[in-house]
């Protein structure tokens, strides 16, 4: 019988961090979408010690955790110290990866900054996907650089057709375009493992 592994990350309630994290992560809070609409921030989050456990720790055969995690001052201070936090969805996104990673047969680099960004990081316009860990920005597949227009529409069909419903930023400079990488995003997930016991009043239904 195959060992079972345990996913060696502590899951945490963003709510009880200190108030620096808590102000940075803004967990269970609320950002504004494109068209205006309210999009809920995750409130869960995996715990990260260190640099060297999230170099260690594999989401995927492929893609390791310090891959979306790897950002640089442009990230709010109190985030750039360990112990560090990612919320749980971006295990659905290495999974995701891993499909597309396996259609495109070669190696999938992803950006600094490119991973998750906290509502804080300096580069976070509105609800970006990057907040919810569900958005990648891919800068080169094998020894292509995606800084050119067949570049990135070359894999981003690629990724149409193995992702089901994944989004990819169209072409140009505008914002929620872009001209030099890949942006993947699978959509504001908020995931909460099934061992998480959620303080809120439930809710009973009404009997008929």
């Amino acid at each position: 019988m195959a060992e079972r592994r345990q996913f060696p990350l502590r899951v945490v309630d963003g709510r009880r961090l200190d108030p620096a994290k808590r102000a940075a992560l803004a967990p269970g809070g609320y950002l504004p979408d494109g068209a205006g609409q309210r999009r809920e921030l995750p409130r869960y989050f995996y715990e990260i010690p260190s640099w060297q456990a999230a170099r260690e720790l594999e989401l995927s055969p492929h893609f390791a955790l310090w891959e979306f995690i790897h950002t640089d001052v442009r990230e709010a201070e109190a985030l750039r110290i360990f112990p560090r936090y990612v919320p749980c969805a971006v295990t659905l996104l290495a999974a995701c990866l891993e499909r597309f990673r396996e259609a495109v047969g070669s190696f999938v680099h992803i950006a600094a900054n490119g991973g998750y960004r906290s509502p804080a990081h300096a580069l976070t316009v509105r609800a970006s996907l990057h907040c919810w860990g569900t958005a990648v920005d891919i800068y080169r597949i094998g020894d292509t650089y995606l800084d050119t227009p067949e570049s990135i529409e070359q894999f981003a069909d690629v990724a149409r057709a193995t992702i089901p419903g994944v989004y990819v930023h169209p072409i140009g400079h505008g914002p929620g375009e872009s001209d030099d990488h890949l942006h993947l995003d699978i959509g504001y997930v908020i995931s909460v493992p099934r061992d998480v016991r959620v303080d809120v009043p439930i809710l009973h239904e009404a009997t008929v």
